[in-house]
């Protein structure tokens, strides 16, 4: 209903997670591949793909809204507005994460024909990080077949009632939308809880959003590598360049059997394709420095735009749209949330996924810790050799370590005893059991003669620096202290996990022209 408010009190902040799993790998960004004899990128197949999906498209929705300031009555008549009982507005010195979501619901005429059965879900949805110093954004999308756990939210009814929707463990990523009433402050959490990013508002598109703006921005122009006919959405394309609109549109970003591994990780590949071509029809086109035309843009997109109370009218919108205009779209990237398939599906019925653990990890810590791929790519060209005096690692054989437990997770002392034993060939390893008092955090003290050691079984463990405590007398004969933080994970997975782009996981930037997908 247009201009409806759905109203939920507040859930409280819930606590993130801490750092996750395995260090991946250092890897480089990966180059796209020239189509055949067409000159054009060709998207990577399987897990490699990149993400500019129906959620990336609430963010065109705020600059074209943003701009027909002279009719804000009507516009934000237009807007829907959820409570999510959450108060987390950022500051202009601030980093912000948006999460677009585009949703499965079907409302409007033909809908229903697209895909299979709606399930007004969480269809595609896009975590979007933009920089303290607004130099860059990180996009990460995570696909809706993903297994996760979704956990407990609260939603208000239509009738103004409030409940509690319990949580649900080991099911698709797409019910924390619509499934039991879950609304997007359920999505909202679920991603927190996943990412360990602290989310500061929300937007959502529905079907019409691309059928409707599709049209408004006089057709989406997109390459298609092979032929498409999909009998579940209609579309029927000969390989080539093609302008969309309608149900044309929605169609091509709806086809998944198709395309690739007729999987929804295929899917995307069209979306990113689609969303990124018609950001360029709106910013290179002159539609918002056309009155008309910008009217026309912005009306089309609140009218299938939900958000947040927290920017729930074009004033704020504005706002927002005004603090993110300076991000480049050559540093605007895309990468979608490494996964593998569901290890618990038979070989020949594999329909989801579950988080590759090794190589998110350290792409979550990049978003976390507000690093662009460029500026990794940076970092890694301009890495410098190891000192000359630089401390040589001792043989594993020779590390020498009492092993204590200070933190949360039981068993953590003889996990790592065995673990170092049995996988790192650490023999003069010791379990002492539980530290003198608890620590938040993980230490390891050495002797000055200990150096080389303590260098081994940092790199081994995943130690941060901070966690190297020096002593001032030389340790003879005496093993290392190393006593288990609170920020101990499990045995095997560091401490610190160092932000990064594994090798095989692809980026993508918003300027990006030249792609043809598969």
């Amino acid at each position: 209903m247009e201009g409806e408010d759905r109203e939920r009190p507040g859930t409280g902040d819930r606590p993130l997670p801490g750092q996750r799993d395995r260090r991946a790998q250092r890897g480089n960004r990966r180059k796209g591949r020239d189509g055949r004899g067409r000159g054009r990128k060709k998207r990577g197949r399987g897990k490699k793909i990149l993400m500019w999906t129906g959620g990336t498209l609430a963010l065109l929705l705020v600059v074209g809204a943003a701009g027909a300031w002279w009719l804000i009555d009507r516009l934000n008549g237009n807007i829907t507005k959820y409570d999510v009982g959450r108060d987390n507005d950022f500051q202009s010195d601030e980093a912000i994460n948006l999460l677009f979501i585009g949703t499965d619901t079907r409302t409007g005429s033909g809908n229903e024909s697209y895909g299979g059965d709606a399930s007004e879900g969480a269809d595609t949805t896009i975590l979007m990080h933009f920089s303290e110093d607004r130099t860059h954004a990180t996009g990460l999308s995570i696909p809706r077949d993903l297994i996760t756990d979704i956990p407990d939210c609260e939603v208000r009814r239509e009738d103004g009632t409030t409940a509690v929707i319990p949580g649900s463990q080991g099911v698709r990523f797409n019910q924390s939308m619509g499934t039991d009433g879950r609304d997007p402050g359920c999505v909202w959490n679920t991603v927190e809880q996943l990412t360990g990013v602290e989310i500061n508002h929300f937007m959502m598109a529905d079907f019409n959003a691309v059928k409707d703006l599709s049209g408004a921005v006089g057709g989406v122009p997109v390459c298609i590598e092979e032929p498409i006919d999909d009998p579940k959405s209609g579309l029927n394309l000969d390989a080539g360049d093609h302008v969309l609109e309608g149900e044309d549109a929605l169609a091509f970003v709806r086809t998944r059997y198709s395309v690739g591994t007729g999987s929804d990780l295929s899917r995307i590949e069209l979306q990113q394709q689609f969303v990124a071509s018609m950001a360029r029809q709106i910013t290179d086109g002159g539609m918002l420095t056309d009155p008309g035309k910008l009217w026309d843009l912005a009306d089309t997109a609140t009218r299938s735009l939900s958000v947040d109370t927290g920017i729930g009218s074009i004033q704020k919108l504005r706002d927002l749209a005004s603090t993110l205009a300076g991000v480049p779209m050559s540093d605007l990237n895309f990468v979608t949330l490494p996964v593998l398939d569901n290890p618990d599906e038979p070989e020949d019925a594999k329909a989801t996924v579950v988080v590759d653990e090794a190589r998110a990890a350290p792409v979550l810590e990049m978003i976390r810790q507000d690093i662009s791929p460029r500026e990794l790519a940076e970092r890694e060209a301009g890495e410098e050799e190891p000192a000359e005096d630089a401390v040589e690692p001792a043989a594993p054989e020779e590390i020498r370590v009492d092993v204590y437990n200070g933190g949360d997770v039981i068993g953590a002392a003889q996990d790592t005893l065995q673990w170092l034993q049995n996988e790192q060939g650490v023999p003069l390893s010791t379990n002492i059991g539980n530290a003198p008092s608890p620590q938040e955090t993980t230490t390891l003290e050495y002797g000055p003669d200990q150096a080389g050691q303590a260098a081994a079984l940092a790199e081994m463990m995943g130690l941060p620096d901070a966690a190297l405590q020096e002593q001032s007398v030389e340790a003879g004969d005496q093993p290392m202290v190393l006593i288990l933080g609170d920020d101990f994970r499990g045995a095997g997975q560091p401490i610190e996990i160092a932000p990064e782009l594994p090798a095989d996981v692809d980026t993508i930037t918003a300027d990006d022209e030249d792609v043809c997908a598969s």
